[in-house]
């Protein structure tokens, strides 16, 4: 608020300098001089002409025409020079006056316009921004009111003016724009912050939740991209599943949305108060596949590895499901990079090696999960695996990788 009044105040001085300096400078009145001058030189004209005419014979009297014009010039010259003098108006006395008007002129009017309460609210709202930002990115940052939200966004946008490299705040305010509904808001701030930060998860997923809101079937596919991308990170987010799954269920895709909910069933377990809701979301998805309720056509493994086992992270993921009996055969099979362990991944009919015998077909199943590590699935010396026990289809598997051949 200084800065503002500093700036103020030498606006207004050179206001008031403007106002100066054509009174300062003025340019004395020489409508006198001009007149001199033009007598003298109709005198002197006149004077000449007397010559002629006297030389030719037609003036008789010429010194009394001399003086008579002699007479004229002096008469046309101003008498009292000194009582203009006395007249003329100090510029002093016009320069203060104006001074004095500028000033108040200009203050009255801001005070008047300036819309002083709304600049202060501004700056207290500005201040404000990280203890707003923190609630808003806390768990509970859906409960921010919608004063809240609108002090956030004015905060935000100020900061973005100054700092437009800021790919935290572009995030934030492309979550305040979803959560105002605002589509084409959030994807132009999310936008601006992938540019920023293109392998930020949660930036990655912010433009994906902002995309898929777009009415345009390019901005869908390239959320469907990214939240893949998320996927293949092993970035554990319940929202990059969400998205998947309803997604996937809105395109009638339901086998895929089966699949996605199913792994949210699996991460937040039987005890989180969602987990009824995901189920009967599959049920629901299951009933639009004409498939029975209940039948388990997919299989979540969560995978694991032992504290001794280095896992390379550039490397591949097999997994395979083989009948109970432990069959070398597998039923169904799927590859994945490694990532980041430990990971849940899910297999269904999809994945089925032969197609007159799909994974759904199984009653029972075991799992196998290996590390792959130079790419060939023929050879298997050095590789890391693990093997789960024997489970009904449907019901969660747990393998842990701590064998090596």
């Amino acid at each position: 608020m200084t800065l503002f009044w500093i700036a103020s105040v030498i606006l207004v001085v050179l206001s008031c300098v403007l106002v100066a300096l054509p009174i300062l400078k003025q340019k004395a009145n020489n409508d006198e001089a001009l007149r001199d001058e033009l007598n003298k030189a109709f005198y002197k004209d006149r004077l000449s002409e007397l010559e002629e005419e006297a030389e030719e014979g037609l003036v008789e009297n010429q010194q009394d025409l001399i003086d008579d014009l002699k007479q004229s010039l002096l008469d046309d010259i101003p008498a009292d020079e000194k009582r203009e003098k006395e007249n003329a108006v100090s510029p002093m006395a016009v320069l203060i006056p104006s001074m004095i008007l500028v000033v108040g002129l200009s203050y009255a009017m801001y005070f008047k316009f300036g819309a002083q309460d709304d600049v202060k609210q501004w700056q207290e709202v500005t201040s404000n921004l990280p203890a707003l930002s923190k609630k808003l990115m806390s768990p509970q940052g859906a409960e921010l009111s919608e004063d809240e939200m609108q002090d956030l966004s004015l905060a935000l946008r100020t900061r973005l003016h100054y700092q437009p490299e800021d790919s935290t705040g572009w995030l934030l305010l492309g979550r305040i724009a979803l959560a105002n509904r605002s589509v084409d808001t959030a994807i132009g701030a999310m936008k601006k912050a992938y540019k920023l930060e293109p392998d930020s998860n949660d930036i990655m997923l912010g433009y994906a939740q902002a995309l898929m809101l777009s009415q345009d079937d390019v901005d869908q596919d390239n959320a469907r991209r990214i939240l893949g991308r998320l996927v293949q990170n092993d970035y554990v987010d319940l929202r990059v599943f969400s998205l998947l799954a309803f997604d996937a269920f809105e395109r009638k895709d339901f086998p895929a949305a089966v699949r996605y909910w199913s792994i949210m069933q699996q991460m937040i377990g039987p005890e989180d108060s969602r987990y009824e809701m995901l189920g009967r979301s599959i049920e629901n998805a299951q009933k639009q596949m004409g498939q029975q309720v209940g039948t388990g056509k997919s299989v979540a493994v969560t995978i694991s590895v032992a504290e001794n086992v280095v896992a390379d992270p550039n490397a591949a993921l097999i997994v395979s499901v083989h009948s109970a009996d432990g069959s070398p055969m597998p039923i169904a099979a799927a590859r994945y990079p490694v990532g980041s362990l430990p990971r849940t991944v899910v297999l269904d009919d999809g994945n089925s090696m032969m197609a007159e015998r799909k994974l759904s077909s199984l009653e029972s199943l075991m799992v196998r999960a290996r590390i792959d590590s130079d790419g060939n699935v023929a050879t298997r010396d050095g590789d890391w695996f693990g093997e789960s026990e024997a489970v009904k289809i449907g019901e969660p598997v747990e393998v842990v990788i701590d064998k090596q051949y």
